[in-house]
């Protein structure tokens, strides 16, 4: 990631976030409308990882670190676990959040600090396109889904809203993708073991790519 890139996306990041801090749903405080809404992102975001066996996982924008307790309540036991975000304030609190996993969370500026997992997933990081153009933040998606890719041996998954989105419920400052090109992007250049899952009741969809 370019340095005008990253310094335009944290911009737009802090004043937003800083405005969902005074919610008391903890999903609003990182952008999800609600619990619900951020549960079914992960739900869909599981189907990439296998349930009986041990892996380790990278969570790339990781926020307050949600995801983790999830997997654990979803069944997922044997995991090892790394959450990393670009923004200082969400690494804070993830850390005072999950309490003794703190050393589980860490800070960076492309996904390629990250080390080497099983498997990488990201919910919510392609949504918010401060102000950069539709081709400049589709440009640092593509380059974002490389670099999960290095960092990824099993697979990778991840997720963006959908053009399909209702026009009036439609904002500005989100870049809404298509699912078709992303399916057709990633079948082409990662796998050809790729899943568009776009039935779960958000205004989105997850892309699974298993290597």
């Amino acid at each position: 990631m370019n340095q005008k890139i990253f310094e335009e996306i944290i911009s737009s990041l802090i004043p937003y976030y800083r405005d969902s801090a005074a919610a008391e749903d903890g999903a609003k405080k990182v952008g999800w409308r609600d619990a619900v809404a951020q549960k079914r992102r992960f739900v869909a975001l599981a189907q990439l990882l296998p349930i009986e066996t041990p892996f380790s996982i990278n969570d790339l924008g990781c926020g307050h670190g949600d995801l983790l307790p999830f997997l654990w309540d979803f069944g997922f036991k044997a995991v090892d676990y790394a959450g990393y975000d670009v923004m200082e304030e969400m690494i804070r609190m993830a850390k005072t959040k999950q309490g003794k996993l703190s050393r589980k969370f860490a800070l960076i500026k492309t996904a390629l600090e990250m080390r080497t997992a099983d498997f990488t997933v990201a919910s919510g990081i392609f949504n918010l396109r401060a102000n950069l153009s539709d081709k400049e933040w589709l440009a640092y998606i593509l380059d974002t889904l490389v670099q999960m890719d290095v960092r990824s041996v099993k697979g990778f998954a991840f997720n963006c809203l959908t053009r399909y989105s209702d026009e009036e419920y439609m904002r500005p400052e989100l870049y809404y993708a298509d699912p078709f090109f992303m399916f057709d992007h990633c079948k082409r250049r990662f796998s050809k073991n790729i899943a568009l899952l776009h039935d779960y009741g958000e205004f989105d969809f997850t892309v699974i790519v298993r290597k």
